[in-house]
């Protein structure tokens, strides 16, 4: 059986050597770029015939990744690929789940019936999973699930002196609590109230008894930051220790890092689904279990 090759398209390169190194896979090199007129060129340079793929790429960017990526699978395929697979740690195109006001673009299903018809299996890191009980509701792909809160959790205990564990939202307080519980360590909730996709007001829980705590301000993904930097402006007030952000996935749009440092954070600490300076959590051993588990020659070229 011959050794299946990665391919990466996002530029994570610390991910990419951790894969593989662990799953024991070869390099898969190729050319992307754009022509001066915005269109996407691809090359594959590696011989993919009767070989399993694997395809790296987080979906942080989907509309500039996606064209690259499906023009990349389909190519494998043409080129004699005997499987082609997916790791994308992040999974955009999640949120709009409904349809909010008349004629709006469900693009969560949308996209995954596009997706869906260009791999043949899908590993993915804590999607927003909202108004989906599971991801098997819009993808049609076999596909695994990693969740990333073990991890968390053993950084906070290992890391941060008496952790206070604070949510976004009510909808994040299920993950949260089990961040916490692993963690050993309290946690609080807040509430937040959204007036548009960058003008969002919170309030904070009763934090008298936690003065002597670190907050910790966790959630699955740091976009805009601007829920945190309201956050972190009523910790102050209340006369809370700096906090520590983390979230799995790191976005950072608007220049949110710097703008959460300028509003006193301890640190930001997010997984490497997104390469990003802030990467201090390795998700490599997870995803090359949950890889092995789906592709297809796992038996003979991986155990």
């Amino acid at each position: 059986m011959t050794t299946p090759l990665l391919f990466t398209l996002d530029g994570n390169t610390q991910l990419q050597q951790g894969l593989q190194t662990l799953l024991h896979v070869e390099r898969g090199d190729c050319l992307v770029r754009h022509f001066p007129d915005g269109e996407s060129y691809v090359r594959v340079l590696s011989d993919c015939r009767a070989r399993d793929v694997i395809v790296l790429c987080s979906l942080s960017q989907p509309d500039q990744r996606a064209l690259p990526l499906f023009f990349m699978t389909d190519t494998l395929r043409e080129l004699g690929a005997r499987s082609v697979g997916l790791v994308a740690p992040y999974l955009g195109y999640m949120r709009q789940d409904t349809r909010f006001h008349p004629g709006e673009a469900i693009s969560s299903q949308l996209f995954a019936r596009y997706l869906s018809q260009h791999i043949d299996w899908l590993v993915t890191v804590d999607p927003h999973l909202h108004r989906y009980h599971a991801l098997n509701e819009i993808y049609s792909v076999p596909h695994h699930l990693v969740h990333a809160a073990p991890l968390l959790a053993t950084y906070i205990a290992q890391s941060v002196s008496r952790p206070l564990l604070i949510g976004p939202d009510s909808e994040s307080e299920q993950w949260v609590a089990a961040v916490a519980t692993a963690a050993d360590a309290p946690f609080q909730v807040l509430h937040k109230t959204r007036h548009g996709d960058r003008d969002v007001s919170v309030s904070v829980p009763d934090t008298e008894r936690w003065r002597a705590h670190t907050p910790v301000l966790v959630d699955d993904i740091i976009s805009t930051g601007h829920t945190l930097i309201e956050t972190i402006g009523h910790l102050k007030t209340a006369g809370l220790r700096a906090p520590v952000c983390m979230a799995v996935h790191g976005i950072f749009a608007d220049d949110a890092q710097a703008r959460l440092l300028a509003a006193g954070v301890e640190r930001v600490v997010t997984c490497n689904s997104i390469a990003h300076a802030t990467n201090a959590i390795d998700l490599g051993p997870l995803l090359a279990d949950a890889v092995k588990n789906l592709l297809p020659s796992a038996s003979d070229s991986l155990l």
